[in-house]
């Protein structure tokens, strides 16, 4: 099993546990070392599934004490998006084109401000392109982050999670073409080119992992 669906198994089975054990919002969960015992799993990926129920409002970690279950229901929005995110794999194309609409969102924000589509960066990928080691993600994520929107970068932090992220790895020759237009039309300002070449890449590598059985 791989490590991307590891990681999805714990985040239900912990959820399953707060259910049978009746734990209400307010009382401690198991620690970090006992849930790890329990499941028999690493604590790495543990502590990633813990991360991902912290940064949903669903725990919270109060030091010196442990782990305890929050009262999220005064929070609607986690509330909706949590159950939404962790109840079935149905919901997985659904996560990953809602992922895209913030990668979407975040380009329209930045080909909207000049002086974010002047950025030296955009040089500064062009120049990785011809690497060997320049990772998709890091691209994504910049994109992201000089969007400006600081709750759009948290959420698609955590929808990337759970969407079978196709952004994993390098980028390969097949590429290169795409991602240039990509920068090209940003610098213009162009964005609905900028858009519509992004949305291609994005689809063609989702298309890649499916042809190649890598689904998570």
């Amino acid at each position: 099993m791989n490590q991307s669906k590891r990681y999805l198994d714990i985040v239900r089975d912990i959820r399953d546990m707060i259910r049978q054990e009746k734990i209400k919002p307010g009382d401690r969960i198991p620690s970090e070392r006992e849930l790890a015992e329990t499941m028999q799993v690493g604590r790495s990926t543990l502590r990633e599934a813990l991360r991902s129920l912290e940064l949903l409002g669903l725990i919270e970690t109060r030091r010196g004490e442990g782990t305890f279950l929050s009262d999220y229901r005064n929070h609607k929005l986690v509330e909706v998006l949590s159950t939404f995110v962790l109840q079935d794999n149905q919901s997985h194309e659904d996560v990953w084109q809602t992922r895209q609409l913030h990668e979407m969102a975040a380009i329209q924000a930045i080909c909207q401000n000049e002086a974010a589509s002047q950025m030296k960066i955009w040089d500064s990928f062009r120049l990785r392109l011809t690497g060997e080691s320049f990772q998709r993600e890091d691209f994504v994520r910049e994109l992201m982050v000089l969007s400006g929107n600081r709750l759009s970068l948290k959420i698609w932090f955590l929808l990337k999670q759970y969407s079978g992220n196709p952004y994993d790895g390098t980028v390969s020759s097949e590429e290169i073409d795409r991602m240039n237009d990509i920068l090209t039309a940003i610098e213009r300002q162009d964005a609905d080119t900028a858009i519509r070449e992004f949305k291609a890449w994005s689809e063609w590598l989702q298309k890649e992992r499916i042809r190649n059985g890598n689904y998570s």
